[in-house]
């Protein structure tokens, strides 16, 4: 049984609206291996940042338990706080500083030594724009200094909620190229988002959740699994698709075959006279499988 860095039991979180009671995050369970990027995936409004605030002592749970490295939280909260980092909410810093005298000054009021700072721009890839102004940084530059900000005491966990938004291309690329090194030098990321194809970049886990509730969890080629369905071109795409229903085979639109054995393909189409020109595994990605555990379903519930 692997370490969890993370655990929430029958977690569950109600507010008190004008029509009532509205449930936000209904008899959640999350493991949190140690080591490596854990997704925690679902639609915005759907419980992720009402889960990390209730984890980080901001709000209070209705029910349900909590731990983090084994202690039981709020109440044991203080004695693990140190080896935590976070980036919940868009960090406050001076715009007029640079963005080491930012951190610099964060450094000294946490009692973290000056090459903290050094290691923590290393880190997130800021050397060489580390003396500009913070005003001049784009957004991307801003949410890697946030991240540095929550290195400087060297965490074992980092939790990023949706740290990405906003950002164009580029800024995701530079974030996602961050939170991997640090996945791999050892500590444990738990990064809440909604862009499902762009987090399959980094996890090595994940779980997806919708209306507060668990939907899947584990491993990411587990959720994901090998793939079952190729996609077929022939000279004849009406042709092929009719000899591959009739031979049995699940033909969905553009010739998506499903199928875990291929060459039954080549062979009901070559006995047909039928020569393919391309034959290629379709693997499925977590949004696929999102999409299959929420079908037909509004997965979005109040933060």
């Amino acid at each position: 049984m692997p370490e969890l860095v993370i655990e929430t039991t029958g977690l569950r979180k109600e507010f008190s609206t004008r029509r009532g009671r509205r449930i936000a995050v209904d008899q959640l369970d999350l493991a949190v291996p140690a080591g490596g990027v854990h997704g925690f995936l679902g639609p915005n409004g759907s419980g992720k940042t009402t889960t990390i605030r209730m984890l980080l002592g901001l709000a209070r749970a209705t029910a349900g338990e909590m731990r983090l490295f084994g202690e039981p939280v709020p109440h044991r909260l203080p004695s693990v706080i140190g080896r935590i980092g976070a980036v919940v909410e868009s960090p406050k810093f001076s715009p007029h500083f640079s963005g080491r005298q930012n951190l610099t000054l964060l450094a000294r009021s946490i009692g973290a030594p000056t090459t903290a700072v050094d290691a923590a721009v290393d880190t997130v890839g800021l050397t060489g724009r580390d003396k500009d102004r913070f005003k001049s940084y784009s957004l991307g530059m801003k949410q890697r200094l946030a991240i540095a900000a929550t290195l400087l005491k060297e965490p074992q966990l980092l939790i990023l909620d949706e740290p990405t938004n906003g950002l164009d291309p580029a800024g995701i690329r530079e974030i996602r190229e961050t939170i991997r090194g640090l996945g791999e030098s050892g500590v444990t990321v738990l990064l809440s988002s909604h862009i499902l194809a762009e987090v399959q970049q980094v996890c090595t886990s994940a779980t997806i959740i919708g209306r507060g509730r668990m939907l899947a969890s584990g491993p990411v080629d587990e959720l994901v699994g090998t793939s079952t369905a190729y996609r077929v071109a022939a000279p004849d795409p009406d042709a092929a698709s009719r000899v591959l229903t009739e031979a049995g085979f699940t033909v969905r639109d553009g010739l998506l075959v499903e199928t875990s054995d291929p060459a039954a393909v080549t062979r009901a189409l070559g006995g047909a006279g039928i020569w393919l020109t391309e034959l290629t595994p379709v693997r499925r990605d977590l949004e696929s499988v999102f999409l299959e555990l929420t079908s037909g379903t509004e997965m979005g519930a109040s933060e």
